[in-house]
């Protein structure tokens, strides 16, 4: 073998060594770059099964009013909204939900539409377990609730046969120590163009009104309170159906997921000149995802002082 042709062997088995390494390393990165991939997943589907969607968020809010009567400072209420059962929200999940609620002793507690989710075929033995369980909500001055763009009579049954007054563009007066009163207002979703705010806010065409009356008024749609303010007053809008967008970026409290209806007005609180705007994030999910929004219960105490 001449000198030539051995360093032409020599050189192809370096060659051939190098392509060996080239190879190795190829498969190295890709088997790391796929095991983080794995995990990334792993970590966030971990996030949205069990965190993301399950995991509820009680927000506390101090509602400070001069107009709210002596005898109703320190007033509790529960806001629930958009269970969407049949998605990440299922009947058993409700147990969790229903001991936040009546821990803190609530003396009214309300629901903003949107039980179940519109596809979701509840069977017979569902429906009874549902509203046994809703049925065991506590309240002292009681337990109302507004329907939303998916909820059809048989939620009406539900909410009737669970202790619920349902309020369909009416009104009903809140009494403690049979005196003094604040006014509950619950308007039909705007979405099913059902919606009558002329009579729900009927009570303020009455002769014996009281035109200073404390007065909280139940949405769906957050967007449907521009055609209230515009002719009719409300201290407090408790509101649902935005999720608070499903989806947020965090830092910059931006929200992916704006639901028609809920185009405006998504995020948790708005000021709209003398009225207050809150916005459930809600606890089931029409989309299976929840990121950086988790489920939630909003929990406001009335008081009238500044302090």
């Amino acid at each position: 073998m001449t000198r030539e042709e051995l360093n032409e062997d020599i050189q192809k088995e370096i060659i051939k060594e190098e392509r060996q390494a080239k190879i190795k390393k190829i498969i190295k990165m890709t088997f790391k770059y796929t095991l983080i991939l794995i995990l990334a997943l792993t970590a966030f589907f971990s996030y949205n099964s069990f965190i993301a969607t399950k995991k509820i968020k009680v927000r506390e809010y101090r509602i400070k009013n001069q107009k709210i009567p002596d005898s109703f400072n320190g007033t509790k209420i529960i806001q629930f909204s958009d269970l969407h059962l049949g998605t990440t929200m299922q009947i058993k999940d409700l147990n969790n939900l229903i001991k936040l609620i009546n821990e803190r002793k609530p003396d009214l507690v309300v629901f903003t539409g949107d039980l179940i989710e519109s596809n979701h075929n509840l069977e017979s033995k569902e429906q009874e377990s549902l509203i046994k369980k809703l049925k065991n909500i506590t309240a002292t001055l009681g337990k109302y609730a507004i329907l939303g763009d998916e909820d059809t009579e048989k939620i009406s049954t539900i909410f009737n046969q669970s202790d619920f007054t349902i309020l369909r563009d009416e009104y009903d007066l809140i009494y403690k120590n049979n005196n003094e009163s604040i006014l509950l207002l619950g308007l039909s979703s705007s979405l099913s163009n059902k919606q009558d705010i002329e009579k729900a806010y009927s009570y303020f065409r009455e002769e014996t009104h009281n035109s200073n009356i404390f007065t909280i008024s139940l949405l769906h749609e957050p967007d449907s309170v521009d055609n209230i303010i515009s002719s009719y007053h409300s201290d407090l809008f408790l509101a649902g159906h935005s999720l608070n967008g499903s989806v947020r970026i965090p830092f910059f409290n931006y929200s992916i997921i704006k639901p028609n209806g809920a185009k405006k007005y998504y995020q948790d609180y708005y000021k709209l000149n003398d009225s207050e705007l809150y916005i459930s994030s809600g606890l089931g999910s029409k989309t299976g995802i929840r990121l950086f929004c988790r489920p939630s219960i909003n929990f406001y105490r009335l008081t009238n002082k500044s302090a």
